[in-house]
């Protein structure tokens, strides 16, 4: 099964451990999408956009137009919650201007410290 990872984690460790994936030849076990803080996370994984992954989530490229209707939604308002995703690296577009989330799982990760 393909799972991605969504995590909390700063620029400077997701950029090392691809410096060392790259240089030991191994690829990396999961693919990985990191956001700088939780609040950036949540900022672009709205109720809405979770939605709408969920509704992706293994189901291969989509229209905009049949994304919106899986998800009983407007396709204006699916427009601009696939065009954040697609900024911020969470979903891809195909040759042929359809959106895919290519994975079959996802997984979140971030742990919260005492202040």
């Amino acid at each position: 099964m393909k799972t991605v990872i969504l995590d909390v984690r700063a620029p400077d460790d997701a950029m090392s451990d691809i410096a060392a994936a790259l240089k030991s030849g191994r690829a990396q076990k999961s693919a990985r999408i990191s956001f700088a803080t939780p609040e950036l996370l949540w900022k672009v994984l709205t109720a809405k956009r979770w939605e709408l992954l969920k509704a992706l989530c293994g189901a291969g490229p989509v229209s905009i137009r049949e994304a919106a209707r899986r998800v009983g939604r407007d396709v204006k308002a699916v427009h601009t919650d696939a065009t954040a995703l697609l900024l911020a690296g969470v979903l891809d577009r195909t040759a042929d201007g359809q959106i895919e989330f290519p994975y079959k799982a996802v997984k979140v990760e971030f742990l919260l410290h005492a202040a």
